[in-house]
């Protein structure tokens, strides 16, 4: 017989407010991009957050351009920006929250980073781009490198989202993935923070290796051995508010995760995210955070690790 792994238990601390009272959208204008805003808008209502609306003009913008052309195409690019910024104001958005809009030139991550700190970012908000075929994802913007290496939370507004954000933003159904690799400490205070402030159904969703070889003893026992491990999870006097679900399943992570998203029409994903190469899975770790970020229908909430 297979030996049963064995999950050291965790005391979680009790549920206490998410503070959200300065929230970072990154935007480079696109679609996914203005729909973020929109979302970040909402949430900023919720939490009496201030929005800083943020483009960061990077080198690669122009590094194709002839050396003579180069001043002339970086005065029109950053003009271009400038316009775009206005054109939001201009619109109204941003009238109902407390804003600053933030125009940065630099290297992507160095930029988002500096303003992490010079603005005690709570929560980054940022659009994602996908392709059609998965083996050609694209996050595109910088969006993984944001959520990779940031130490506040990130949340992003994937392609296929197709929500209304005033709806979808009343999370009443989230799901929260760990992978119970790594102390999941941050990302569950987080998920049971953002279900208390929401009055939301919790569902707690480990996804463990199936091997060919274990007999169904066997997997019981491991699914016994991480539903004791999730109660581990929940803190103390959650009970008053909440009766989270707790869920095992074997297979592909990103796979599993999705389909219960869909299956419970959840309205948002909360997971962690591991610094540079990791992410939550049990096939490919890299891999699980990007493929669920990339095509999860609702927004995904990535807390790093």
């Amino acid at each position: 017989m297979k030996e049963t792994k064995e999950y050291p238990q965790i005391k979680q601390p009790p549920v206490t407010r998410v503070s959200l009272a300065n929230i970072l959208v990154a935007t480079d204008f696109s679609p996914c991009a203005e729909n973020a805003l929109d979302y970040a808008l909402i949430i900023a209502r919720r939490f009496d957050s201030r929005i800083y609306l943020t483009h960061v003009l990077t080198p690669d913008a122009y590094a194709f351009v002839p050396p003579e052309a180069a001043t002339v195409t970086h005065g029109a690019l950053r003009q271009a920006a400038e316009q775009k910024l206005a054109d939001i104001l201009i619109s109204g958005r941003l009238r109902e929250a407390p804003h600053e809009v933030v125009l940065e030139e630099g290297f992507l991550w160095p930029t988002i980073e500096k303003l992490i700190k010079k603005y005690e970012i709570d929560l980054i908000v940022v659009g994602t781009h996908g392709a059609k075929k998965i083996e050609k994802l694209l996050l595109g913007s910088g969006a993984e490198e944001i959520f990779r290496r940031a130490a506040c939370p990130v949340m992003t507004v994937g392609p296929r989202f197709a929500g209304e954000p005033a709806r979808t933003a009343e999370w009443k159904n989230i799901l929260f993935a760990t992978d119970l690799e790594q102390t999941p400490d941050r990302a569950a205070a987080y998920a049971f923070s953002l279900a208390q402030e929401y009055q939301a159904r919790l569902t707690l969703l480990h996804v463990a290796t199936r091997h060919g070889t274990a007999s169904e003893r066997e997997l019981a026992a491991k699914r016994e051995a991480v539903l004791q491990r999730l109660q581990g999870l929940i803190p103390p006097g959650s009970a008053l508010w909440c009766d989270p679900e707790m869920a095992v399943s074997f297979g592909s992570a990103p796979e599993e995760i999705m389909n219960m998203a869909r299956a419970r029409n959840m309205d948002l994903i909360v997971m962690g995210a591991r610094a540079g190469g990791g992410g939550l899975g049990t096939h490919n770790p890299f891999a699980t955070t990007y493929r669920v970020v990339c095509e999860a229908a609702c927004p995904v909430l990535t807390v790093k690790s």
